[in-house]
């Protein structure tokens, strides 16, 4: 087994399954969905954070078992080859969907800004005559730290400019187009008050000095900013000069290259980067020890095994029902309103209240059970799938320790909680999704992680992430379209119920060890 070839075929080539498998369906999944379907979802989302996240479902139900094999020097080698191998797969996917997005991006030319209304709404556009007005800017000023010790504190000043046909029309009032820009500056974080404020005064007059010499006519095309993080900068600098209705206003930010060569450097990188991560996993290979397959077990019947192992996942089974079963209810009541015509990638918000949303007035004058409906509904596809890969992970975590009675009961408190903080919080939305009550079983988890039930190692190896994948959703939940409400009901109540039973749990995994 100890062949290089054997250990290629034994590791090398479930990894490279996976990461073409996974780019080339993500990326059919983001094109049908997101671009040519128009969903609304935020694009760094879709660009960055789950090529990566989803990447691990792949690696950790068919690498994982094979990097078990094994042999390592030090205790999570395999939980740390995978974590590798999703980083090195979500790398080309990451850059696949960036080319994607400008290769299919269409170029509309206007004559005027005030043709816009007019033509159908693309990615790109070009303006055969503008004037960008530098005299009523909105301005947004930003600070956030980076880096592993939060060692850098960067700067940005966001800038959004109004975009006429010509100066004559600055005094018809509000424009159609605003141009987007900014200026940054990275300095470390480690810095006293006192240089902090000077830096950032110095960083401001350079940023001025830019900004008076710049005439904004030298841009050969426009790109229209989707949902980003950008975008919510210069819609919150808009609201400096009271511009109504920022949230609707589009915002273009300007290029200065060729239309045709926007892709010549993200499109030889797909393979570059695929490249790169063939060439680390096979020099790792190279260094790997192997473990000799059970005694009379082939490595077919392993694969076989594998599989099962796999199926059993999401069928209902002693020590792992409530989660393959609360999967199957949310999945069939998709189905249901996809069969009832109801749509598919996006569900109405009247169909949704029909079938058992949570809506404060009609909760509150009887229809309580709204407040566990709700939770098996979901707005569309990419809803729901998102839902269960959360619930899928945190159930294989928790539900083998706590027990499938117990995690089906917390997971109805939490949900339940979630329902009410949405209720209170909201007045007139109607609110769905599994996340609140997922977000209890993850606040349930934080708890445990916190009062260090589960073993060291175990504890740090999942303490960061956990944390990570809170705070970036409920993050996320703070650009709107996401109740957030429920979230941190959903969180704060398994929080809650995590810490009055994080004893017996830890009395169980000590009882499992005897």
């Amino acid at each position: 087994m100890n062949t290089y070839s054997q250990k290629l075929k034994l590791l090398f080539k479930p990894f490279a399954l996976i990461l073409v498998s996974f780019l080339i369906i993500y990326s059919l999944l983001n094109w049908g969905l997101i671009i040519k379907a128009g969903l609304a979802v935020n694009e760094d989302l879709i660009k960055l954070w789950l090529p990566f996240g989803l990447a691990a479902i792949p690696v950790f139900i068919w690498l994982y078992p094979k990097l078990n094999r094994v042999q390592y020097k030090r205790e999570n080698g395999a939980f740390n080859l995978s974590l590798l191998a999703t980083l090195l797969i979500g790398l080309p996917t990451t850059i696949a969907q960036h080319y994607l997005t400008s290769a299919t991006g269409k170029l509309t030319s206007l004559k005027s800004p005030n043709e816009i209304i007019t033509k159908e709404k693309t990615k790109y556009y070009q303006l055969d005559q503008y004037y960008i007005d530098k005299s009523h800017p909105g301005i947004q000023t930003t600070a956030t730290v980076s880096g592993k010790y939060n060692n850098d504190l960067n700067y940005r000043i966001y800038v959004v400019l109004p975009v006429y046909s010509s100066a004559e029309d600055t005094a018809k009032g509000n424009p159609l187009l605003w141009l987007g820009t900014f200026y940054s500056k990275k300095i470390s974080n480690n810095s006293s008050e006192e240089e902090k404020k000077k830096a950032y005064d110095q960083f401001a007059n350079e940023s001025q000095e830019l900004f008076d010499k710049d005439s904004f006519n030298k841009y050969t095309y426009f790109e229209r900013l989707g949902q980003v993080d950008e975008h919510d900068e210069y819609i919150t600098a808009l609201k400096t000069i009271e511009v109504k209705d920022p949230s609707s206003q589009i915002i273009l930010s300007g290029k200065s290259d060729s239309f045709e060569t926007r892709t010549n450097t993200s499109f030889p990188w797909i393979f570059g980067s695929t490249g790169i991560s063939f060439a680390i996993i096979l020099i790792i290979i190279a260094f790997l020890k192997i473990r000799e397959t059970a005694p009379n077990t082939t490595e077919t019947e392993e694969t076989k095994s594998e599989w099962k192992e796999l199926l059993q996942l999401f069928i209902p089974s002693k020590g792992f029902a409530a989660t393959p079963i609360l999967i199957d209810v949310n999945v069939l009541f998709f189905l249901a309103m996809v069969v009832a015509g109801l749509g598919f990638i996006n569900f109405s918000a009247i169909d949704l209240y029909h079938w058992g949303g949570n809506l404060k007035e009609a909760t509150l004058k009887g229809d309580w059970w709204r407040l566990i409906s709700n939770i098996f509904l979901h707005g569309g596809i990419i809803h729901l799938l998102a839902n269960m890969v959360g619930l899928f992970f945190i159930g294989l975590i928790l539900e083998p320790v706590m027990g499938s009675g117990k995690f089906l009961l917390v997971y109805t408190v939490a949900g339940i909680c979630a329902s009410l903080t949405s209720v209170w919080w909201h007045e007139n939305t109607v609110s769905v999704g599994a996340s609140g009550a997922i977000f209890g079983m993850y606040g349930f988890f934080l708890a445990t992680l916190l009062l260090k039930v589960f073993p060291p190692d175990f504890g740090k190896a999942f303490l960061a992430s956990t944390l990570v994948f809170i705070g970036y959703n409920l993050a996320m939940g703070l650009t709107g379209g996401i109740d957030n409400a429920a979230h941190v009901g959903g969180l704060l109540s398994g929080f809650i119920i995590g810490f009055l039973l994080s004893h017996q749990i830890k009395k169980k995994l000590e009882q499992q060890e005897v």
